[in-house]
């Protein structure tokens, strides 16, 4: 969850408590980058944890030499995406952090190819350095906006997942319509979008950033986090109708299938909307008005 840019001013002004990191942790780690102050952390049980400024919000939690170990439920929220989609061949992962799913995917999808997509060098180093991560053949981190990479992929992707975060926000040019028309483009029809967001008691664009997936994609499933302030959208290219029960199930299947540690069923079941309504009243987020991100 770390895909950096600077912010619009005021966007997101206050730090949710229940995600912020404990004092308690040690700093092993702090530089100076262009887009934030990275900060490593470890606690007494050896998570390491990745911050963009200290005692702000926890972009990743990893337990290094452990990949199924994902501290943050909404790592594993976000795996119900693949779900929605047949055994991917291709994915994309906007927003490296601690490298949290990338090192899970390369695990259980060994023959996948996998791109990540990071702004920030900085945060690249330390995901190898202090959290495991690893490139090789077939899984590779690109120092480069989100955005822009997404706007020249060439050859679709089954699985997209949107883990863009600032240190408070996801950055305002990855949440508008234009941006989001770009990541459908570079989506496979049989393919799912994956949009880690914080609901809306943390988010004041929550209604915005929902009627903007509405007004790009098909069809938007949301599926609430347990324990914590994300929210997953789920969003198809293409009109497919699903029910809790029927996507708990495909969900369940994959987690068995794959042995996760974890029922992704389970996931599912916790809290699911079929976003299908649409707020009139909403705007969506658009590049030509900057202060609608504001």
């Amino acid at each position: 969850m770390s895909h950096r840019i600077q912010f619009c001013a005021g966007m997101l002004a206050f730090v949710v408590p229940s995600l912020v990191s404990c004092a308690s942790d040690t700093v092993i780690y702090e530089k100076v980058s262009p887009y934030n102050t990275v900060v490593v952390t470890e606690d007494s049980r050896g998570l390491r944890t990745l911050l963009f400024e200290r005692g702000g919000t926890r972009q990743s939690v990893v337990k290094p030499g452990d990949p199924d170990h994902l501290e943050l439920a909404y790592a594993r929220a976000a795996l119900a995406g693949l779900a929605l989609c047949e055994e991917p061949r291709r994915m994309l992962v906007v927003g490296l952090g601690g490298a949290t799913l990338p090192t899970f995917l390369r695990k259980y999808y060994p023959e996948a190819a996998i791109d990540i997509v990071e702004i920030d060098p900085e945060v690249v180093d330390v995901a190898k350095k202090f959290f495991g991560f690893r490139e090789d053949e077939r899984m590779r981190a690109h120092v480069a906006d989100g955005r822009r990479f997404i706007e020249g992929a060439r050859d679709p992707y089954d699985v997209i997942f949107l883990d863009a975060f600032g240190p408070r926000s996801v950055p305002p040019h990855l949440a508008t319509q234009e941006f989001l028309q770009a990541v459908r483009r570079a989506v496979a029809p049989s393919g799912v979008v994956v949009g880690n967001v914080w609901r809306p008691a943390s988010n004041p664009l929550y209604g915005r950033m929902l009627r903007t997936y509405q007004e790009v994609f098909d069809r938007v499933f949301i599926l609430d986090v347990a324990g914590d302030v994300n929210a997953i959208f789920l969003a198809l290219p293409r009109k497919q109708t699903l029910g809790q029960a029927e996507l708990a199930t495909m969900a369940r299947e994959v987690s068995t299938a794959k042995r996760f540690r974890f029922d992704l069923g389970e996931v599912v079941e916790y809290g699911f909307l079929d976003a299908r309504e649409k707020n009139p009243s909403v705007l969506v987020l658009r590049d030509a008005d900057p202060g609608t991100l504001r």
